[in-house]
């Protein structure tokens, strides 16, 4: 289609699936932009790939392993044609003007990603997040889940643009290197969205690209393995140093925080495993470290608007303790934000 903004979307298949078809189908029939897909099919045990291979459109890649989303994310944006990029669940339905309002605001100049009004599959009127809060102990959750979708009717800035559904420029997306693959699932887009700003790009909520999400927040081991792990990598690679020393006794209080969760949820193993991952990809870390931190034009304390000292997410039951934890973690955060880096 002559004219319309070129946009590839990278939806990623895994397990049985059920969903696969409605949320490809629904981005073919995306409104004002000329649409392919690419489906990374990182270990389908259904016929839900095999139903949409033949659409016109789509293409298939099929990796040699699960390559997690990070990295199968990476697969599919490097068979990408359009000068966008769409990041699709395989549970999320866009309406047929989402993608097209994302990428008029992904096209403006000093914007680095655009998310949609991700809503509730169930109940359309209402948020399954607006944007996610970054906590200066690097956790982070679905912002605005269970409120109405008429109180998110305003764009605005988000610290993090959920990947769910959000569109990116493909020259940004190369720019900033996209996903890293060892991230793997969880917080990746986190990290993307942080290092977004580092460069002085923003990250915007579109309130006019709806989208329908199939949510629900599993409890395995291995997510807790995949959230904790990631979580440290991203405080370690993307805080500069001086801000690292000062947030040490948050930092501290957190992991004994999470070390107690840990241990009552059963899942303390995958905790500690996650401490041994960190030790024998320390020579990665650095690496990696050194690469965000050379890139980055923007400090710590121009980006302290963007993180909360509160930690209270409504997607997941707050652990007993945590009025203590926020309030200590909020005066710490009062005490030394000025004290924050404001050179590189």
């Amino acid at each position: 289609m002559a004219g319309l903004p070129r946009v590839t979307a990278i939806i990623l298949a895994y397990g049985a699936e059920p969903w696969l078809n409605e949320s490809v189908t629904a981005v073919l029939k995306s409104s004002n932009i000329d649409v392919d897909v690419v489906v990374v099919d990182n270990g389908c045990t259904s016929d839900a790939v095999a139903s949409v291979q033949g659409l016109a459109g789509v293409t298939v890649v099929r990796p040699q392993e699960n390559t997690g989303y990070a990295g199968g994310c990476m697969i599919g944006a490097a068979e990408a044609t359009g000068d966008f990029l769409a990041f699709v669940n395989s549970d999320a339905i866009v309406s047929p003007q989402a993608l097209a309002a994302l990428v008029d605001v992904a096209a403006e100049p000093g914007v680095g990603l655009a998310m949609g009004s991700i809503r509730l599959a169930d109940q359309p009127d209402v948020m399954n997040t607006a944007g996610n809060p970054i906590h200066i102990g690097g956790l982070s959750w679905a912002g605005g889940m269970g409120r109405p979708a008429s109180e998110f009717a305003v764009r605005r800035h988000v610290p993090v643009g959920s990947g769910c559904c959000f569109v990116i420029r493909r020259e940004v997306w190369e720019q900033v290197g996209g996903f890293a693959p060892e991230y793997f699932a969880y917080h990746e887009d986190t990290d993307l969205c942080l290092r977004l700003w580092q460069r002085g790009l923003t990250v915007e909520y579109v309130p006019d690209a709806p989208v329908l999400h199939r949510y629900e927040f599993s409890r395995n081991p291995m997510k807790f393995y995949l959230l904790e792990r990631n979580r440290l990598v991203l405080l370690l690679t993307n805080f500069q140093a001086r801000t690292l020393v000062l947030l040490l006794p948050v930092l501290a209080l957190t992991e004994a925080a999470m070390l107690a969760a840990a241990t009552a949820g059963g899942w303390l193993r995958p905790k500690l495993r996650g401490w041994a991952w960190l030790w024998r990809h320390r020579a990665w870390i650095r690496q990696r470290r050194r690469e965000i931190q050379r890139a980055r034009t923007v400090s710590d304390r121009e980006l302290a608007p963007l993180f909360t000292a509160r930690f209270d997410p409504a997607n997941v039951e707050a652990p007993a303790g945590v009025g203590v934890y926020n309030a200590m973690v909020e005066a710490w955060w009062r005490l030394v934000r000025g004290l924050l880096p404001g050179n590189l």
